[in-house]
């Protein structure tokens, strides 16, 4: 494969193009449509998708059941024909079309010179200002052919594929398979798409004359996304432009593109001049969406629809293999969106979910008052995730009627906990009205590590993973024993991107509770969602605010190692790798299930120029960076041997909310894995399909 190129990838370029229509002059928009065409061409595209009645112009009237004009159409498709032999993309354009006696208005479907197809139009509109059954008929039971012998792509009874049962396949790029329908189509309760996409389609292309009307270009993006998430498909929309008549409309020539739901890309409107919108459609997760989500296939079953219903229409694409970039939106943090707005709500969601939660279970455990839930127990270090889950907990006592009191937050000081991180745990805490202690256990571990017989019971600077976990242990021992002895539960702190590594200790440790709150959050979320806390106005306390933004200033560390004079302190991400690109790579495992070469594509688009693309609102400026090829190949390496070795202790978690569409790694939600899974063929997939790097451009 070419890693560099977006088609080894399960990815196809689809261009919406737009001109300035000369009405009633098919040759000269022969002229124009050959010119975007040759463009999408050589922007790598494997589709070019234009208006409807494109070849005529829509606002004929009358003059569209002219034998002139008809006659002009067809020699207008013969020498689009000739005009683009050379070409790469699957060009549909509109045509007014006689067959059988009657006109249809078309979507015209040529490949490589050859006229692959002919689609008609199903539902004419007859309301308002459109009165399309003055001239054309449905295309519900056209003929099967039409005949035009001498037109290029004509078989040997001159005969060409007609109707709305047509499906458009290329041979050679798997799952691109392009269904036409023409502007009403889409605005009826079942459009003829939803049975395409049914039996397959993953691709539907609407050509469209679309008016323009103030409000109109909401409802028809509203359509457009509705039609793209409910059939899994990628729905891309090409509206007339200037050069229609404005005897009594206007129209404003937009460009739109959805998948599943996600706006890939929408044109200006009212260009001056001829526009192309260009989007890369990711056709694997297309699939992926259909394979995961099995109710569109009982949904078809139901329906009676199936492949056989279609026609499949063959062709080979044979698309470009070299670096053509990335044309698509393409978060750097696919749990967080760059949008602030969807990022406020996002977290605004993300918060409640957590307090909503923790609430629910405490009245569980309390017979549905709130007055006899027990205490809960919690252990905070000063760091993130701790601190997210202590400011869920106060909020839960606040819309419970508790008194904060009734949370017993322990700071667990060991061998290197730092003061700034203890102190921050201080402050936070008394600031926030908790219940609030101090326990030493540099004590308790140094006896566990002398009864063990390890080195550093007896003193000696031995500081491997036994050093570690016996301090990770005890605080969760302690803090199950306090729970006991206080008539409490256990409030769980480790996040989403913890669980997928397995950085936590097993057991009798912070892989533990009696509910996790945070385990439906990724780490490069949690930052966020308490940033929000403070932008909103949670908490109103004298240094609330001010202890949350030191504590996301603070270095992520687990704190378990002593540090000499003048050495660095323990990292997290030293050690395991940068979160950045864990949770890249665990979304797209966990939400997309794709192949590790896919997702160090991804990764090398989003990650290789700091200076490129959004970052997400309030992402402070000095922690962005950039990542080339190798060094994206080496983490990704380092999370799937952690991801497989370490499902284990995902098996055994405790219960916690799922909080993002992106997925959680709940046995009973989300994730299903047998713990003793290899990670070889992924392995295997990432060396053999991803250099060690690659330069750009």
């Amino acid at each position: 494969m070419e890693f560099a190129s977006l088609y080894s990838h399960g990815f196809a370029r689809v261009a919406a193009c737009t001109f300035h229509v000369a009405l009633a002059d098919p040759a000269a928009n022969v002229a124009r449509i050959v010119e975007q065409a040759t463009a999408a061409h050589n922007d790598g595209a494997a589709v070019a998708l234009f208006p409807e009645l494109s070849l005529s112009g829509y606002s004929l009237d009358d003059l569209l059941l002219a034998d002139v004009l008809l006659d002009a159409v067809g020699d207008a498709i013969v020498a689009l024909a000739e005009a683009t032999v050379e070409l790469t993309p699957l060009i549909v354009v509109g045509a007014p079309l006689e067959v059988g006696g009657s006109l249809y208005n078309c979507a015209v479907v040529l490949h490589e010179g050859q006229i692959r197809g002919v689609v008609p139009k199903t539902y004419l509109p007859n309301y308002r200002e459109f009165y399309e059954k003055r001239h054309f008929v449905s295309g519900a039971d056209a003929p099967s052919t039409l005949r035009r012998p001498g037109w290029p792509g004509a078989d040997g009874d001159g005969e060409i594929p007609f109707g709305t049962d047509l499906i458009f396949r290329a041979g050679d790029l798997p799952d691109l398979s392009v269904f036409v329908e023409i502007c009403e189509d889409m605005w009826v309760p079942l459009p003829p798409s939803t049975r395409a996409a049914l039996a397959g389609a993953n691709v539907v292309l609407n050509l469209s004359a679309s008016p323009i009307t103030i409000g109109r270009a909401e409802d028809r993006a509203l359509m457009v996304r509705s039609q793209s998430a409910r059939g899994a498909v990628a729905y891309v929309y090409a509206a007339a432009c200037f050069g229609e008549s404005t005897t009594d409309l206007s129209w404003d020539g937009q460009t739109i593109a959805y998948e599943a739901g996600d706006l890939l890309g929408a044109s200006e409107r009212f260009p001056l001049e001829g526009s192309r919108l260009v989007v890369d459609v990711d056709l694997d997760r297309l699939r992926q969406e259909k394979q995961r989500q099995n109710s569109l296939h009982d949904n078809a079953v139901a329906s009676g629809v199936g492949p056989d219903d279609f026609r499949w229409i063959e062709f080979t694409l044979d698309p470009p293999s070299y670096d053509l970039g990335l044309r698509r939106p393409l978060d750097r943090f696919p749990f967080v969106p760059d949008d602030a707005a969807r990022l406020e709500q996002d977290c605004y969601e993300g918060y409640n979910i957590q307090v909503s939660g923790l609430e629910r279970r405490m009245l569980s455990m309390s017979g549905g008052d709130p007055a006899k839930a027990p205490k809960i127990v919690i252990g905070v270090s000063g760091g993130l995730d701790s601190t997210h889950a202590l400011i869920v907990a106060a909020k839960a006592c606040d819309r419970l009627g508790l008194p904060r009191t009734h949370i017993l937050a322990y700071t667990l000081p060991g061998f290197a906990t730092s003061g700034h991180t203890k102190n921050n745990a201080t402050i936070l805490s008394q600031a926030l009205g908790v219940t609030f202690e101090e326990v030493e256990i540099r004590s308790m571990a140094q006896s566990l590590l002398k009864a063990l017989g390890h080195p550093a019971g007896d003193g000696e600077p031995v500081y491997d993973v036994t050093y570690e976990n016996v301090q990770a242990g005890l605080r969760t021992d302690f803090l199950f024993r306090v729970a006991n002895h206080r008539g409490g539960f256990v409030l769980g702190t480790g996040d989403l991107s913890e669980l997928a590594l397995g950085w936590c200790t097993y057991g009798v440790g912070d892989q533990m509770s009696h509910y996790a709150v945070n385990t439906g959050v990724p780490k490069t979320l949690m930052q966020h969602l308490i940033r929000w806390v403070i932008s909103s106005g949670q908490f109103t306390e004298p240094q609330v605010n001010e202890t949350l933004d030191s504590i996301l200033n603070t270095e992520i560390s687990p704190e378990l190692i002593p540090v000499a004079d003048g050495a660095k302190p323990q990292s997290t991400q030293d050690s395991i790798g940068p979160y950045s690109l864990h949770d890249f790579t665990l979304y797209y495992l966990l939400r997309r299930g794709y192949r590790p070469s896919k997702t160090a594509f991804l990764a090398w688009h989003a990650w290789r120029d700091e200076a490129a693309g959004d970052w997400p609102a309030g992402y402070p400026d000095e922690d962005r960076t950039s990542y080339d090829l190798a060094t994206i190949k080496k983490w990704m390496r380092v999370f799937l041997r952690r991801f497989f070795s370490n499902q284990f202790k995902r098996t055994a978690i405790p219960n916690g909310p799922k909080v993002l569409a992106g997925g959680s790694l709940s046995p009973r939600g989300d994730w299903r894995m047998p713990s003793d899974a290899s990670s070889a063929a992924w392995l295997s997939e990432l060396d053999r399909n991803v250099p060690e790097d690659l330069l750009i451009g």
